[in-house]
């Protein structure tokens, strides 16, 4: 079986954890890199606790030489990377006419220049070897407009375009560049959202007062579904596809 050598983003929860547990499991060396030391850190001790190939390389996303020499560290220590899994994001609701300059600016270091960052760092590499694999983490709500998520939304439509835009330019080296789309997932960035017990039932049932559908499938995704979804798309089980964005939503967005 040939080795592998996985960079993996927003390692410390959420979707980015159940990435790293499954590519590990799968045999791959896995960097697991988040801007949380400390969670990071937890997160990875259990991992190498059950014997699984995963080292902790804390970062900030969205500071381009400190990607750079994290992105050395990580050939240095484990091996050429050829994956790479842009899975940290962040998430501020407000309509645009209340959205701060803050919360703006926060979404689109990690969301968009975050994924510019370490996906320059990583493919920067990889064209010599020409091989490797790119997979986004992106959102449903990047092809849905969503009340009081326009922020975040044009944040996750700009990753999905530079994805598709960076596997065009790359796609002579061999190198595939895709993006997963999900919907909502229990991860605590959508327990944010919710405020009461009824929360997962509006979830699930849609809210028409703001134009939104509800999950024809009638479950909540779970962290592992979305991960399937990554290493399908990293494998060689996807050898002929680049440029596809893949979402995984239970029909949320009707298959837009």
């Amino acid at each position: 079986m040939e080795e592998h050598t996985a960079l993996v983003t927003g390692a410390a929860g959420g979707i980015g954890a159940a990435v790293v547990r499954l590519l590990a499991e799968q045999g791959t060396a896995v960097a697991a890199v988040d801007r949380d030391a400390g969670r990071l850190a937890e997160e990875v001790a259990k991992l190498r606790a059950e014997s699984l190939p995963v080292t902790a390389f804390p970062v900030d996303v969205s500071d381009s030489a400190a990607v750079n020499d994290m992105v050395a560290a990580v050939e240095e220590r484990l091996g050429p990377v050829d994956q790479l899994v842009n899975a940290a994001g962040v998430l501020r609701l407000g309509p645009v006419s209340e959205i701060t300059d803050q919360d703006w600016r926060a979404m689109l270091d990690v969301n968009i220049t975050g994924v510019l960052n370490v996906s320059r760092a990583v493919v920067n590499r990889m064209i010599p070897r020409a091989r490797g694999a790119i997979v986004t983490v992106t959102s449903n709500a990047a092809v849905t407009p969503r009340a009081g998520m326009a922020a975040y939304a044009a944040s996750k439509a700009a990753a999905t375009l530079l994805i598709k835009s960076l596997g065009l330019e790359v796609a002579e080296y061999g190198i595939r560049c895709n993006t997963v789309a999900p919907g909502s997932t229990d991860t605590p960035m959508l327990r944010s959202m919710w405020h009461d017990r009824a929360a997962e039932q509006h979830t699930l049932d849609g809210s028409p007062a703001a134009y939104r559908v509800g999950i024809p499938l009638r479950r909540i995704g779970r962290p592992a579904d979305v991960a399937e979804a990554v290493a399908f798309l990293l494998s060689d089980r996807a050898a002929q596809i680049t440029l596809h964005d893949l979402t995984v939503d239970g029909g949320a967005s009707l298959g837009a």
